[in-house]
């Protein structure tokens, strides 16, 4: 798991779990371990998460059961209705995310399938990839692979998660929920005068 900036910086990566672990257990498990000193972001600021996430307080989630991936309003037309416009605002946003985790992925592509070193050899070989990108990234060194990324690339679309029971809602307090359902509402609104 990982959070980064609109620079396409990692801020936080957390690693040793299984690619089959769901996200939103990731999420909740390194919240829950000191260890990991995990930045939640301070009151009124949130992180664009996937619908795999809780809509919480400090982590803003797509609407559900409406418009998503930025494929689907390049192929079915213009956002309508508040929770689409929505919707696109935060998949663009978000989209950052994709792009570094693809840069990433294309420097090293060891990443795409590890060899069988051991555990403790594998999470280091994955945070040296992550700390070289951020040091490519942060030196601005002319590179292809950021320069073609720099670019909006499609999201993959991921329906699986959007349907996934989410066990998260149960470890988020029912008043941070409610209240980031009527932050998110206010914002949906305001973009709707803007964009409609």
């Amino acid at each position: 798991m990982a959070v980064c900036d609109f620079d396409m910086i990692f801020r936080f990566v957390v690693v040793g779990w299984e690619g089959t672990a769901h996200d939103s257990r990731v999420l909740i498990e390194t919240i829950r371990n000191p260890q990991h000193n995990f930045p939640m972001p301070p009151s009124e600021k949130y992180y664009l998460v996937d619908a795999a996430y809780t809509h919480t307080r400090g982590f803003m989630a797509p609407y559900r059961n409406v418009r998503y991936w930025l494929s689907d309003f390049r192929s079915g037309g213009k956002a309508v209705g508040k929770e689409e416009i929505f919707n696109q605002c935060h998949a663009r946003l978000r989209n950052v995310i994709e792009r570094a985790f693809g840069v990433v992925k294309a420097h090293f592509p060891i990443l795409k399938r590890m060899a069988p070193y051991s555990f403790t050899t594998q999470t280091k070989i994955v945070m040296t990839c992550f700390s070289i990108h951020n040091f490519l990234r942060q030196i601005s060194v002319a590179d292809r692979l950021f320069s073609e990324y720099d670019n909006e690339v499609e999201l993959e679309s991921d329906n699986a998660n959007q349907n996934q029971n989410l066990t998260t809602s149960s470890f988020f307090a029912a008043s941070d929920q409610e209240f980031m359902q009527q932050f998110r509402n206010q914002i949906a609104n305001e973009l709707f005068q803007v964009f409609s």
